[in-house]
């Protein structure tokens, strides 16, 4: 009994039963075009003062709906109402508008049939509650005490007035069954007739695929410069602390390096996770680029104790933006690398030649290290950098050197 009453008149019945109203209301409009068509042919003036009339009315107002359905702004609409009223997931339906001819006939038939189901309830919640609770009342109304309401002769019975307020509530109760079947009815088909076509899940993979790429690249952004200045803040703290009564001008570098490099990473940090801020921008702190930041970099990751030897055959403000931006990323990794697992000296050779920028990094093997959850995602980010320009990639041990070559292509790079 619960369950019944529930389906008929829970949370959900009510919701969908304003649904079938909303499509009543939207019919209108057709209906009143349909009988300046229908009045004029029959020669009624008064359209609806006749049922007949009415249901003509609304037989010609259909096509129309049909016809208006094709305007774009129709499935994101009616997809928008189906999923707040109707409790239809929400990627079971489409969010654009339609794009192919499938995609608005399907269209056509969903407004078509929203439109017809909810004329028919709308106007029937609308004609029906009045009578149904008159019939209820009826044995009260023809008591003196109210007026002593006169039926008529056919109906002026003992058994009539006993059967009035059943045949009420079960009016009642049969118009809450049909909503309740008209809104299971619109949920049941909303996912065939406003559902994403080909069309609309090609757009959604792209839009999938082109929010991956964003997350990716900020995860580069993430590893290598959080990655390095862990790496290298751990190194310079390790280092000043060895020499800490021996050598305090070295200290006062190393802490310097240190203030620098977890100043600079801070920035990076909040323009990078001002990207993933819903409604944000960007933060303010530029992209650190080969032209402007090599020199930093070099330094501090020499104030780790790292003798870092670097031969730069190149103007790197020549070179183009996107390219100095990715090579810097590049020369930073490969160097991260070596703070963390190489020994030393470390050699650093950038020059440009045949329209490449070549990146090599060098230095000694140091003794295997520990593995580390979730590390060895380096090199692989230097090989994502580096086909996303076009450019080739080669890491690997050699005569116990560790080598890490790559080789960018500067025609085409903004």
């Amino acid at each position: 009994m619960t369950r019944a009453w529930g389906l008929l008149f829970g949370g959900r019945a009510r919701r969908r039963w304003i649904h079938l109203i909303l499509g009543g209301a939207l019919a209108m409009p057709y209906v009143l075009v349909g009988s300046v068509v229908v009045g004029p042919l029959t020669g009624v003036d008064d359209v609806f003062g006749s049922l007949p009339l009415q249901l003509g009315s609304f037989a010609v107002g259909l096509p129309l709906a049909a016809v208006t359905s094709l305007f774009p702004l129709t499935r994101p609409l009616e997809a928008g109402a189906a999923r707040a009223l109707c409790g239809i997931d929400a990627d079971a339906l489409a969010h654009g508008p339609a794009r192919t001819r499938s995609e608005r006939g399907r269209t056509a038939a969903w407004f078509t049939l929203h439109l017809g189901l909810g004329g028919i309830l709308a106007g029937t919640s609308l004609a029906l509650p009045p009578f149904a609770v008159t019939l209820i009342l009826l044995p009260l109304l023809t008591q003196p005490s109210f007026g002593g309401l006169e039926l008529p002769e056919a109906l002026d019975h003992t058994w009539v007035l006993a059967l009035s307020p059943v045949a009420g509530l079960t009016m009642l109760l049969a118009l809450a069954a049909c909503a309740a079947a008209g809104g299971a009815l619109l949920a049941h088909w909303a996912p065939a007739l406003l559902g994403p076509g080909p069309a609309d899940r090609l757009a959604a993979a792209e839009a999938r695929a082109a929010d991956l790429a964003v997350r990716n690249r900020l995860a580069r952004e993430l590893h290598d410069s959080v990655g390095h200045a862990l790496s290298a803040v751990t190194l310079q703290a390790s280092a000043a602390r060895r020499v800490l009564d021996t050598d305090p001008e070295f200290v006062r570098e190393a802490l310097a390096a240190i203030e620098d490099t977890t100043r600079r990473t801070v920035g990076e940090l909040d323009a990078v996770l001002g990207v993933l801020r819903d409604g944000d921008t960007p933060g303010t702190a530029p992209a650190p680029t080969l032209a402007a930041d090599l020199d930093g970099l070099l330094r501090r990751t020499r104030a780790a104790g790292q003798h870092v030897t670097a031969t730069v055959d190149t103007g790197p403000t020549a070179l183009p933006p996107l390219v100095s931006r990715e090579a810097y990323r590049i020369v930073q990794e490969g160097l991260s690398n070596a703070l963390k697992h190489a020994g030393e000296p470390v050699t650093l050779h950038i020059a440009t030649g045949d329209g490449h920028l070549d990146i090599t990094v060098e230095n000694p093997l140091g003794p295997c290290p520990a593995p580390r959850p979730g590390g060895g995602h380096g090199l692989r980010g230097i090989a994502d950098r580096v086909r996303l320009l076009g450019g080739t990639s080669g890491a690997g041990a050699e005569n116990g050197t560790w080598r890490l070559h790559v080789r960018l292509p500067l025609k085409g790079s903004m």
